[in-house]
């Protein structure tokens, strides 16, 4: 119960101060997991992130879960994603609650969130490139990655892409053949993990044959989010069209609607996958509101859960496989490029429509780069300049 309870305590307080996107949450991790309690050394901790970025998901909840069902079983992974997760869930459901009944189709605040969002995806796109495509096969991968994106804009080719770039790198990329590290705690038995891995590809499967035969928003609400969920590599902000072209075309809600709820998520602490909340709260017909919110959260983060607990018994074997870590490279380089034609759609041809939407993208993009303010900080100077801007 002491070990529960300070998993708990634990990811609560990060999930209330850990700003700046996944790479920022792994940082505020390592610091607390590994440096201040040594739960597990520094080279376990970078094994169970490559783990975790080659899952489908949110990787920084994923690596969350992965080190509370470590520390305490399955009960420690369920409440150390509670604790991480709910503090931008309550914050995103209040936003959502404000705005409902409330025209802000024109609101020059939205309009900034919207430009803070092309600095904040720019800035993710920098950093991810700089790291995970500097080579010239990886950037080759990454650009026909994006191409391929924005020619054929589809859920099911984002996960396309990602199996394709697995392939090219296991076959034209080099292992990467550092010393593996002593083996991952984990609390799971292998025919366990099965069973999670099993559960995982049978809803996968069987959600959306029955959308289709049984009728009902709630449902056809869950499908998506879990699809969303399961299909999405590389973290948050590549979750952002999948999301976008199941909830608009549906006409559950306006883009203006859709992407004030992403500039939002920005401005609060924890994963970017909370936004589900404020998506499940507009959303269409009953169940929306507080329900809503919730079963889109529990349906995104669902598949995390599963993976993780799944994977975790056979990643001990599955790690000192050279030609799995060339194919993981592959993977990470597509990522990037799914990334990039995100960059330009939804995110800039929604938000930047003149001269001066490009200077407000650009102090934002400064403001993030150069002078490395936090997110939240840049997203109330962008709102403030969208408002200034309905001045001009």
């Amino acid at each position: 119960m002491n070990r529960l309870l300070e998993v708990l305590k634990v990811s609560f307080r990060l999930g209330l101060t850990s700003f700046g996107g996944p790479i920022a949450h792994l940082a505020y991790f390592r610091e607390e997991y590994v440096k201040r309690r040594r739960w597990l050394t520094e080279e376990s901790y970078a094994d169970l992130v490559a783990l975790c970025q080659f899952l489908p998901g949110p990787a920084s909840s994923q690596v969350g879960i992965a080190i509370g069902i470590g520390r305490a079983g399955l009960l420690g992974g369920l409440l150390a994603w509670v604790g991480f997760t709910l503090p931008s869930v309550v914050l995103l459901l209040a936003f959502a609650y404000v705005l409902q009944g409330l025209d802000v189709t024109d609101a020059g605040w939205l309009h900034g969130l919207m430009i803070a969002a092309v600095a904040v995806v720019a800035q993710a796109v920098w950093g991810m490139a700089a790291k995970l495509a500097n080579g010239k096969a990886t950037a080759a991968i990454a650009i026909a990655s994006a191409v391929a994106a924005l020619l054929v804009p589809s859920p099911f080719v984002q996960a396309g892409i990602i199996a394709a770039s697995g392939l090219l790198g296991w076959r034209c990329l080099r292992a990467n053949d550092a010393q593996l590290s002593e083996p991952l705690p984990s609390t799971i038995s292998r025919r366990t993990g099965a069973y999670f891995l099993a559960a995982f590809g049978v809803l996968l499967l069987a959600l959306p044959l029955l959308r289709t035969a049984v009728a009902g928003h709630g449902l056809a609400l869950f499908d998506s989010f879990y699809r969303a969920g399961a299909l999405v590599f590389g973290g948050g902000h590549v979750v952002l069209p999948l999301l976008q072209q199941s909830v608009v075309p549906a006409g559950w809600m306006t883009d203006g609607q859709f992407l004030a709820g992403y500039g939002a998520a920005q401005a609060v602490p924890g994963p970017l996958f909370t936004l589900a909340a404020y998506l499940g709260f507009v959303s269409g017909p009953a169940p929306n509101g507080i329900a809503g919110g919730l079963l889109a959260v529990a349906a995104i983060f669902l598949p995390a859960f599963l993976l993780v607990a799944g994977a975790l018994p056979f990643w001990n074997v599955i790690r000192s496989k050279p030609a799995f870590r060339s194919a993981l490279s592959g993977i990470n380089a597509g990522v990037v490029g799914i990334l990039t034609a995100a960059l330009y759609d939804p995110v800039w041809t929604s938000a930047i429509h003149t001269g001066s939407d490009f200077a407000l993208a650009l102090i934002a993009f400064g403001l993030l780069v150069a002078w490395k303010l936090p997110p939240w900080v840049v997203v109330a100077v962008s709102a403030l300049g969208g408002i200034a801007l309905t001045y001009i």
